[in-house]
């Protein structure tokens, strides 16, 4: 019988040393993105009343268009409608694409707002599938109702984009909720830096649970539902902590398709949405990015936290297991289709800065952190790792990840103040600790099936 030649314990040792390693450097990463976000929010408090950013912005605001893609949505359409109609801003449209639906949200429309056929001059410079009809009202003269054939989301907001005559259009689901003065607050970057900036990004949080009248959240509640609750932490980390932390670093690659803000011509010298992948929001900004820098013209994306669109979040497993599923193949097809930009000086901090991010934290981590927790327990439990490796697993696990969660939760309430009662804030803690056994480790396995999609 011939003896084993494989040192398991040498390769127990190495395969422990890269998943703690790795877990080392997502979690600086956090704790560096943490205390960026918290000197800017402390630099810059948000302004708290809708009258001063009325005085300081309406006069220099450029037009806006939102672009509302629609897919059997004749349960809500009406709602959603009148509360975009009702939005602070000084000049905008509100452009609705009803995406070949199958039910009567094209119906709904027409008798609520008294739709007419009329024609509409464009320019048709990126594909979409073909236009039925376009549709406006003489009583609603901001609201232009687009009726094509069935595409999906990217190709209903390509023709949108086509339609829309704004300088700067805003992309946002059809169920989304924005607060009314939250395209005033966007437009910000806009008016500060006029000449470079080309998309800025808001806030998502969560209704589940909140009490909303009429197209608005009247009353902010936390989630019932466990898995919402869970989510309503992780939105806060994603969108206050780091979304804001790469946009002052100049190297923010994602802007939510719920809530963005962008300049029409760039979007269309860049192609518009793609509508060969499932992350077009986050694929859309890259190729922004990549186009600018590729034409060396100065220009910033950015992320602003005032500004605020609510929208409802899974509340099952099933669901959500799909949903994240599905995003964290939005990020790979991103990250493989533009792979090239990685560690690439042509690309400045998008390459050196938000690629190498996207490789750690999206196509490595989820792998990295499953082959932990399932490997390293079994090798401890065999005798080919001394405790000290599990232990320092555990802690980079769970520790830090604890950590980053509460002070995320502290920092956007000290800044923001987004949560009225005491009770929420005590109850958020506690999910923002219980989050990082279970919750956290299932979410790995659900982007591992996105890997294998």
């Amino acid at each position: 019988m011939m003896p084993d030649l494989v040192p398991w314990p040498l390769v127990a040792s190495v395969i422990a040393v890269t998943v703690i390693s790795v877990g080392v450097a997502q979690n600086l990463i956090y704790a560096l993105q943490l205390v960026i976000a918290g000197w800017t929010l402390s630099a810059e408090p948000p302004v708290r009343r809708t009258a001063l950013l009325w005085r300081r912005y309406s006069e220099f605001a450029p037009p806006i268009a939102l672009i509302s893609p629609a897919y059997n949505e004749e349960m809500t359409i009406e709602s959603s409608v009148r509360s975009l109609l009702a939005l602070q801003y000084p000049i905008f449209e509100v452009v609705v694409i009803n995406d070949g639906s199958k039910d009567s949200t094209l119906d709904r429309l027409i008798a609520a707002f008294g739709l007419k056929p009329v024609t509409r001059a464009c320019d048709l410079v990126i594909a979409h599938q073909p236009i039925r009809a376009v549709y406006a009202s003489p009583e609603f003269p901001k609201l232009v109702v687009i009726d094509k054939e069935n595409g999906g989301k990217a190709d209903a907001l390509n023709a949108g984009i086509n339609l829309a005559r704004a300088p700067i259009v805003c992309s946002m689901d059809a169920d989304s909720i924005l607060e009314s003065d939250a395209l005033l607050r966007a437009v910000r970057p806009f008016v500060e830096d006029p000449e470079r900036v080309i998309a800025v990004g808001g806030t998502v949080r969560l209704a589940n649970g909140c009490k909303v009248e009429d197209g608005r959240v009247t009353s902010v509640r936390l989630p019932r539902n466990p898995l919402a609750l869970f989510q309503t932490i992780e939105y806060l980390r994603a969108f206050l902590m780091a979304r804001l932390a790469w946009s002052e670093m100049g190297a923010l690659t994602i802007i939510s398709g719920a809530f963005g803000l962008f300049r029409r011509a760039i979007v269309i010298e860049a192609g518009g949405y793609s509508t060969a992948t499932v992350g077009e929001d986050m694929e859309l900004v890259v190729r922004m990015h990549r186009l600018m820098r590729r034409q060396k013209r100065p220009y910033r994306i950015a992320y602003v936290p005032e500004p605020v669109c609510w929208t409802e979040a899974p509340e099952t497993l099933r669901i959500l297991g799909r949903q994240r599923a599905r995003w964290q193949r939005g990020s790979l097809e991103t990250f493989f289709r533009h792979a090239g930009m990685t560690f690439n000086p042509r690309y400045g901090r998008v390459g050196w800065l938000g690629f190498p991010h996207i490789l750690l934290i999206d196509v490595v981590g989820p792998i990295i952190e499953i082959l932990g927790l399932i490997l390293l327990p079994l090798f401890w439990a065999a005798g080919l790792l001394s405790v000290d490796y599990l232990l320092a697993f555990l802690a980079v696990s769970f520790s830090f990840g604890v950590t980053i969660s509460v002070l995320s939760l502290v920092l956007s309430e000290i800044q923001l103040q987004r949560f009225p009662r005491g009770a929420d804030l005590a109850i958020l803690a506690l999910i923002a600790v219980l989050e990082n056994f279970g919750y956290r480790q299932i979410s790995n396995f659900w982007r591992i099936r996105g890997w294998f999609q």
